[in-house]
């Protein structure tokens, strides 16, 4: 194939992206994906609150991925880019639905952090319920089952044959967690003040009621709805966001898709003030933890935990986005961020009421 012309010469009157240095980018990407014809329009694409993704469109209209960290309050261990594309790319031919890796860049001076591109899967990602209207009631039912299936899918992968035995720790997956993200929450501090004292407090108890780990899978660390992509039938085609994912326990997956499903009348409907899958053809939170039992053939008595630690953890990360954005993040979706403390506060109150009852 013919080398592009001009690769380092973006166009001058493109406008500026924020997190884009549309020059080396431009280049770095016409040197390095196969196919790509310069110059490049880059588009953040809305729902991102903490890794960056944008639409990449070149020349020819080829739609590319491309993902970095934030711009600015990037934690220490987080946010780590080649993590991902490790993880993605070694799951290509397992028949986990993930996109196509197509570049890793670990060069900062061409974009000030690393990032990496893949294929862009065009589909339906329900963040709310106004996408979940779109989609017949059948439709919604199929898609229940399709993201457990998934699930259980992604966590029979056998870690060894794939190459991933040793991208992390396999064992104590919950201390581990518990460790991480205290650590994290401890970090986010804004102006100096520590966030709401019932997230110790909750720590405190998930710490001594951890159950015991049932064998070691690749866990996504955020698997929801709106982090995978449909298609018409409802049938998962991508599953998206790794930034976050390591060895470990499976549950703790199962745990946290049930912390982000609403149902209908549901107390707690929207987590993020949205809800999904609160509309009629989804399946209950019942539902999906018997049919994930069914698909993995793991005991799933102990999920209450998981859930109770899966808002724990959302409660963290949320604050660590609040410090982020109320620190002056760029980029990303800022909305409803200012809530986000008094959510936090919620949250943590939430998951001391569900684990102290255990």
């Amino acid at each position: 194939m013919d080398a592009a012309p001009n690769a380092d010469a973006p166009d001058t009157d493109a406008p500026a992206v924020e997190g884009i240095d549309l020059g080396p980018v431009t280049g770095w990407l016409a040197a390095n994906v196969v196919g790509a014809l310069p110059p490049f329009t880059f588009d953040l694409i809305a729902g991102g609150r903490s890794n960056l993704t944008y639409r990449v469109t070149d020349a020819a209209g080829h739609t590319y991925a491309l993902r970095r960290p934030p711009v600015s309050h990037v934690l220490a261990t987080a946010h780590d880019m080649a993590r991902e594309h490790t993880v993605i790319s070694a799951l290509q031919s397992t028949g986990v639905p993930v996109p196509r890796t197509l570049g890793l860049c670990t060069d900062t001076d061409v974009n000030g952090a690393p990032f990496y591109v893949m294929s862009f899967v065009e589909g339906h990602i329900l963040r709310d319920e106004a996408a979940s209207a779109q989609l017949s009631e059948p439709v919604r039912a199929h898609a229940s089952e399709s993201l457990v299936d998934t699930l259980a899918r992604l966590h029979a992968v056998d870690v060894d044959a794939v190459g991933l035995g040793g991208f992390a720790r396999r064992e104590g997956y919950i201390a581990r967690q518990l460790k991480r993200w205290h650590g994290q929450f401890e970090q986010s501090t804004l102006d100096g003040m520590p966030g709401p004292a019932v997230i110790d407090r909750a720590w405190e108890v998930l710490s001594a009621k951890i159950p015991e780990q049932q064998g070691v899978a690749i866990v996504h660390g955020d698997y929801r709805l709106d982090n995978t992509v449909l298609d018409d039938a409802g049938d998962v085609i991508a599953i998206l966001d790794w930034e976050i994912c390591t060895l470990g326990d499976p549950l703790a997956d199962l745990g946290l898709l049930l912390v982000y499903w609403a149902e209908a009348d549901d107390a707690n409907q929207a987590v993020l003030g949205v809800a999904p899958t609160a509309l009629p053809g989804f399946a209950t939170r019942a539902q999906l933890v018997e049919r994930y039992a069914a698909a993995s053939g793991r005991d799933v008595s102990a999920v209450p935990y998981y859930q109770a630690f899966g808002i724990w953890k959302l409660a963290c990360i949320l604050q660590g986005v609040y410090v982020r954005y109320a620190g002056g993040a760029a980029a990303g979706d800022r909305s409803g961020v200012d809530q986000f403390a008094e959510g936090v506060a919620r949250l943590g109150e939430r998951a001391l009421a569900e684990v102290e009852v255990l």
